[in-house]
């Protein structure tokens, strides 16, 4: 018992460092195309850890609720996946790096499909098809799986759902530009109504933790013991995301970070240690890219210091994530 406490203090204290130190780092600014996003406090921040067989590590503010914006698609793409299979799905969206903005207006040359499911192109692509499965069921369908992700109910931020609908122009014109082509169905109007529910879903740091958890036990909430995804989809969904799930970053991501992970414009960081570890991060600060700038730099210390990347040759039994899980 008294070895279980020295090792949880010592990975406690590597986070709490971290804390300490990205805390200090006010660069970056808060996201304003969304009007209600421009009221998060910039000073918010926390850190949160889920092992997969459910040990919870967090420093800062924790339970500061944030919209999930982008980082629900992972989790919809998913149950596209699962719910229609793969030939169905990439009939209408690929799998492939943009190198272009979250939100550009463009779509494969040739195929007139959107590049990639976490773009907001295909993002929106695949809730149609969400949609259109199960209609005016959708949105409670795509809210019970979310919540058993993170092991418990979670719902929407009205007001930032609202200001999402008032203001989403762009994404209204991808919804038309899909239809024009085929990618989407008729109803686009209620599609891009039902993904601007997903988005503005509420979550904290701890259950964004969770739901990266679960992601990396294989599809199981590691604290219900509730299977949310089949292992297979699992699959689809880190792959997706260790490509084209840090925007226009992911790129230097996989070089530098080396895991699947997920970012949205209210501040969320999700990353996934496969079969290890779930990682949070909430700061509403972004760079350039539309990434929480202090969610980068502590994944990309993490990475750097428990050996967290993929290729790392600490990744192979040695690392002191190993040790200390």
């Amino acid at each position: 018992m008294k070895e279980n406490l020295m090792e949880k203090h010592e990975l406690q204290g590597v986070i709490e460092e971290l804390y300490n130190k990205y805390l200090c780092d006010r660069g970056g600014k808060v996201a304003t195309y969304i009007p209600e996003l421009g009221k998060a406090d910039p000073e918010d921040f926390g850190i949160c850890l889920v092992s997969s067989d459910g040990r919870i590590y967090e420093t800062g503010n924790c339970e500061q609720s944030f919209t999930l914006q982008s980082v629900s698609k992972p989790f919809t793409f998913g149950m596209a996946i699962e719910e229609l299979g793969h030939e169905h799905v990439f009939q209408r969206v690929g799998v492939e790096p943009s190198g272009e903005p979250f939100n550009s207006i463009e779509l494969q040359a040739g195929t007139n499909r959107p590049y990639n499911p976490m773009v907001n192109a295909g993002a929106i692509t695949v809730t149609a098809l969400l949609h259109a499965l199960y209609r005016e069921a959708a949105f409670d369908t795509i809210q019970k799986r979310l919540s058993a992700a993170a092991g418990r109910s979670l719902s929407i931020d009205k007001d930032v759902y609202a200001s999402e609908t008032a203001t989403g122009h762009r994404n209204r014109a991808i919804a038309y530009l899909l239809l024009n082509f085929g990618m989407v169905h008729a109803e686009a109007e209620d599609a891009l109504d039902l993904y601007f529910k997903q988005c503005s879903m509420l979550v904290n740091c701890r259950d964004l933790a969770i739901m990266a958890a679960t992601l990396s036990n294989m599809g199981r909430n590691p604290l219900t013991g509730v299977s949310v995804f089949d292992h297979r989809s699992v699959k689809d969904i880190l792959s997706i995301m260790f490509t084209c799930g840090m925007y226009d970053y992911s790129g230097q991501w996989a070089y530098e970070v080396g895991v699947p992970a997920k970012s949205g414009v209210s501040g969320g960081v999700m990353a996934v240690v496969n079969r290890q570890l779930g990682v949070a991060t909430y700061s509403p600060l972004l760079d350039i890219h539309g990434n929480s700038r202090r969610g980068i730099g502590v994944c990309t210390e993490l990475a750097a210091r428990l050996g967290l990347h993929a290729f790392d040759l600490m990744n192979s039994g040695s690392s002191f994530l190993d040790m200390v899980l």
